[in-house]
């Protein structure tokens, strides 16, 4: 079975035939059976008529950052355009190289319902699509970690379509990370040695549990007391585990904090700081 046959099939996400059409506009309205067939047989990329996407916004501009249970709710947005006016458009997420390959394709999030469309002009709507990503359910692999595509059609008042397989989007989900910070001994003498150890650890999508990041950059910021921001001491390495230590020297009382800035799969990750007491 094709993959995008498929797609349509659960969700109607290109198909766009789940938008049933007013009565009033049942006799001149779009050809939506020719949407389906071109869903089923057509190349990746397919238009007929002046009908275009003009924007494709996934999760309001932010990276997808998803642990391993919580399901979040986001949004696509897609801009559409027609000298007639927009009907209708829909979207979903995919990850791999090919919807028309049974393994060309390794992650899906469809949308859970059709698209709720505004209109900003005579010519112009823009059209949310509603998804819930669930780790569990929607991940079996830490491979789809990254950078996915965006599949989006629109359909104007005409009957005119466009079909985009890799709708123009910097669409991105990430693993979450987590991130700890102590600093001991404390209280200390001022001139004497603090250890700060940590842990950075990140959502495994095949075991459903957080397991260290090994060897990644990851900052030891300082605050004073009194002061409004930190600054960084030195950068650490990650270990086994992720297992974070380095040692400063005692001065005066302050915070001491982890900061991982994130990666191509994980998501950036600010610790909880660990107040110090410099006797």
């Amino acid at each position: 079975m094709r993959i995008r046959a498929t797609v349509a099939a659960l969700s109607g996400t290109l198909a766009l035939s789940a938008l049933a059409l007013p009565a009033a506009q049942a006799a001149d309205g779009p050809n939506l059976s020719k949407l389906d067939a071109l869903v089923a047989k057509a190349p990746a990329d397919e238009a007929e008529g002046d009908t275009k996407i003009t924007k494709v916004t996934v999760n309001g501009g932010k990276a997808l950052v998803l642990g391993t249970t919580e399901k979040k709710k986001f949004t696509i947005d897609v801009t559409a355009t027609d000298p007639e006016g927009i009907y209708g458009a829909n979207a979903f997420l995919w990850h791999g190289t090919d919807l028309d390959s049974e393994n060309g394709i390794d992650g899906l999030m469809i949308a859970d319902g059709d698209a709720k469309c505004t209109v900003v002009n005579a010519t112009t709507s823009t059209c949310t699509v509603a998804i819930t990503a669930d780790p569990k359910s929607d991940f079996y692999s830490n491979i789809v970690a990254g950078k996915w595509h965006v599949g989006a059609s629109a359909i104007g008042k005409d009957g005119d379509f466009i079909s985009k397989d890799k709708a123009p989007s910097d669409a991105r989900v990430l693993r979450a990370a987590k991130l700890t910070t102590n600093a001991s001994p404390e209280p200390v003498k001022k001139g004497k040695t603090i250890t700060v150890t940590g842990a950075l650890t990140r959502a495994n999508w095949e075991t459903y549990k957080y397991a260290g990041y090994t060897g990644q950059s990851v900052k030891l910021e300082f605050k004073k007391k009194g002061a409004s921001t930190y600054s960084t001491v030195k950068t650490v390495k990650s270990g086994s585990k992720g297992a974070l230590k380095t040692t400063v020297t005692a001065s005066v009382d302050g915070n001491y904090r982890y900061v991982f800035a994130g990666s191509s799969t994980t998501a950036p990750v600010t610790a909880t700081s660990d107040a110090i007491d410099v006797q």
